[in-house]
């Protein structure tokens, strides 16, 4: 079988690995150069300018009619830049879109995107655009000899490199892109600071940054909203070049309803409201009752929030609402652009100012020396006209009887050829005697700007004082006011949970198995419940729906569940061992609730305990947190609510119907631990278990209780009750017989 020869001749061959990191690296500077990246010049990405250029040269100025935007998508495709139509169309968009830009270089006329979607803009085939008056800025010199022009993709025409923008537009609309392991993000800002900061740098070029963050306050996004970046932070931005930019959305009060009246730049005002209505659904927002969008033509943007009452702090309600949704937003500050060098790079607005300057003044200058050619060109066209007309006769003659006029005209008067054919080309019924006056005329004209032009390109305070005449000019002209405010702001933070739950009365219910749920209310009987087979009512605790319930189990540990999480009270509730993780044995023995700052005693059955403090008792921990030591086989009373360190006495009782009062006040106050001896079980029937606390309970003076024992109870007077007071850790007086296998104790409130 023949064998195929491959002849490589005339055939350049590369190692794969260096014509892959040629190919990227190719790649890489195209999309950096000629995508991506805005030059510091006219401020613009080729596509941006190549629009702006084939507009103008369309005849779609601003005092011109509108033309469908389809027409010029297609020139810029076909004369300038080969690639899709959708993403050139979306550029212009980009460009006369006034939510997205400063200073829209575009007026379109039609369905150009809204602030809520700026993407749902028409097809360009039912749009119509010309160019804005700002447009002038950048294409007003670019036929005087100005800027430096290059072919087109196919060699057939010829495009501007850069536009002779007379403001820097690469600040005042700034620009976003992403190019290949750079991006950048230049803010847009206000022309009016701008222009008189480079009118400081060109007046004093030792500016410090600080005295040019005098002039230019910060970022000026065209969507207004206030700016609470600390000034410290935006002069550090501009010092290094990177940094961020927060935004919050303004708002007023108005008959009581908040309306946001400006939004952060590129937010959404729909999807706020759909942030917004989402909170409300989920049950984290009871203070808000309605939401609207008023937005309109007069009014782009009137989001009304409703709130429920009258007593809603609006602020905090505001408060949370910049934390939680997009009304608060951080923009970066990445001012990174292509430099007169040609390089990619990050600048501080020191450089970028005075680059610009630079800039501007090889553009004025390029203009004046264009200017001064035309003008020296026409006053030796000028001269030779007068030679001729005052040698009229004799220059006719020549022309009818020489075979060769040009060359007799150029010898007898010296004239250069250009002379000599503008002459010729000249018709005779100029060379009237009116003529002569018009040509000096002109000429002392021609000779006063001569002078003028000469003057100013040979003074470089002349040239500066030009440069700051026409910058003024462009301020006054194209300048507005400040939109975005820059405010001092507290930081925002969401409410609380337990703030965004409705606060409604409600009981938690815990049955001796560990299962939990709550009913709405406070006049509810929770032993008259229903429980499952095999299980009873163990203890309620009385409190709002945004309160933590906090439980308690057979080791000492509390745990913590919002009340509101917890099931409704039409079913049988929910094991608690389902929703928290306690160790292996334990067991529900209490739940309390209140205010974080309300007291409750607790105490093992071994005779100990003390004071806590609820917000110490709550943990995130679904494992639980230590609060109570109990000591070895012993178990945990029910949590008991305090009213008063100072009023109120403890009473305990022992299965054995021993009995004993004592001031709360000798009982500490800790946020954990064993306590104290309240009331003496012998060790020996403790460690057997014949003999434990079986209640306790606080009570204060003239207040009755309620023995409970079997189906047997007696109520004490307060009498009674004082005579079995005595000292903490003492044995106690006995309960009468019949009543000492106590199970419960119950104050009869005053």
């Amino acid at each position: 079988m023949e064998t195929l020869e491959l002849d490589y001749e005339g055939i350049e061959q590369l190692p794969l690995k260096t014509f892959t990191e040629k190919a990227y690296l190719d790649y890489s500077m195209y999309v950096i150069l000629d995508r991506a990246l805005p030059h510091i010049g006219d401020g613009m990405k080729p596509v941006q300018r190549r629009i702006v250029y084939a507009m103008s040269e369309l005849g779609l100025l601003a005092a011109t009619k509108h033309k469908k935007s389809a027409r010029t998508v297609g020139d810029v495709l076909g004369k300038f830049h080969p690639h899709g139509d959708s993403a050139c169309y979306e550029a212009m968009v980009h460009l006369a879109q006034p939510f997205t830009c400063r200073y829209p270089l575009i007026d379109g006329q039609g369905n150009w995107g809204s602030p809520d979607d700026p993407k749902s803009f028409a097809a360009m085939r039912y749009t119509e655009a010309r160019l804005a008056p700002y447009a002038e800025v950048l294409l007003a010199e670019l036929g005087q000899g100005t800027v430096d022009w290059e072919p087109n993709f196919d060699g057939t025409l010829d495009e501007p490199s850069l536009l002779p923008a007379r403001l820097p537009n690469v600040l005042l609309n700034g620009a976003t892109g992403i190019a290949v392991g750079m991006a950048t993000d230049v803010p847009p800002h206000n022309l009016r600071e701008v222009a008189e900061a480079a009118i400081l740098l060109l007046d004093k070029p030792k500016s410090t940054l600080d005295d040019l963050c005098a002039v230019i306050h910060g970022p000026d996004y065209p969507t207004g909203a206030e700016i609470i970046t600390p000034r410290a932070e935006l002069v550090e931005a501009y010092r290094t070049g990177y940094g961020s930019v927060r935004m919050r959305a303004c708002y007023e009060i108005e008959n009581g309803e908040i309306i946001i009246t400006a939004l952060p730049y590129q937010t959404s005002g729909g999807k706020v409201l759909e942030q917004v209505a989402a909170q409300m659904n989920a049950k984290k927002l009871p203070m808000i009752e309605d939401l609207r969008d008023e937005s309109d033509h007069e009014n782009p943007t009137r989001l009304v929030i409703v709130p429920r009452s009258n007593r809603v702090d609006l602020d905090a309600l505001m408060s949370h609402l910049f934390s939680s949704t997009g009304l608060e937003r951080t923009a970066r500050i990445n001012l990174n652009m292509i430099g007169l060098d040609g390089q990619p790079k990050i600048k501080s607005l020191p450089v970028i100012l005075k680059e610009w300057l630079e800039f501007r003044k090889t553009t004025v200058t390029r203009r004046l020396e264009f200017r001064l050619d035309k003008v020296n060109s026409r006053l030796h066209m000028l001269e030779g006209l007068l030679i001729a007309f005052l040698n009229l006769d004799e220059v006719i003659h020549i022309i009818r009887t020489e075979d060769k006029p040009k060359s007799v005209l150029m010898k007898r008067f010296k004239l250069t050829e250009e002379q000599v054919n503008y002459i010729l080309d000249t018709r005779l019924r100029q060379l009237a005697r009116l003529e002569e006056m018009k040509i000096k005329a002109e000429q002392d004209e021609l000779a006063a700007e001569r002078d003028e032009l000469q003057a100013i390109l040979g003074s470089s305070k002349r040239l500066k004082t030009l440069i700051k005449k026409e910058l003024r000019a462009d301020a006054d002209k194209f300048g507005d006011e400040r939109r975005s405010q820059l405010v001092q702001r507290e930081a925002a933070k969401e409410m609380d949970e337990t703030a965004l739950i409705p606060s409604e009365a409600v009981t938690v219910v815990l049955s001796k198995n560990g299962w939990v749920r709550v009913a709405k209310g406070h006049d509810i009987d929770p032993a008259d419940m229903s429980y499952k087979a095999g299980d009873d009512f163990l203890m309620a605790a009385r409190g709002r729906s945004n309160q933590q319930a906090i439980f308690i189990d057979s080791f000492g540990k509390t745990y913590a569940l919002l009340a509101h999480t917890l099931p409704g009270a039409r079913g049988q509730g929910e094991p608690l061992s389902g929703r928290l993780k306690p160790a292996d044995g334990a067991q529900f023995c209490g739940v309390m609730m209140g205010e974080p700052e309300q007291l409750f005693l607790l105490a093992s059955d071994a005779g100990y305990g003390f004071v806590v403090n609820l917000a110490d008792t709550i943990t995130r921990n679904k494992a639980g947190k230590s609060s109570l030591s109990v000591p070895k086989g012993a178990g945990v009373l029910p949590p008991v609510p305090v009213r008063s360190m100072e009023d109120d006495w403890i009473v305990a009782a022992s299965t054995e119907g021993y009995m004993l009062v004592i001031p709360l006040s000798e009982v500490p106050q800790l946020s954990r631990g064993k306590g104290n001896k309240i009331i003496n079980i012998p060790s020996a029937k403790l460690k057997s278990r014949d003999e434990y606390v079986a209640a306790i309970e606080c009570i204060q003076d003239g207040e009755k209780l309620t023995v409970y024992a079997g189906k047997k109870h007696k109520t004490m007077s307060a009498d009674e009750v004082d005579e079995f007071a005595g000292e903490r850790g003492r044995r106690g007086r006995k309960l009468a017989r019949g009543y000492q296998k106590v199970d419960r104790l119950e104050v009869v409130r005053k």
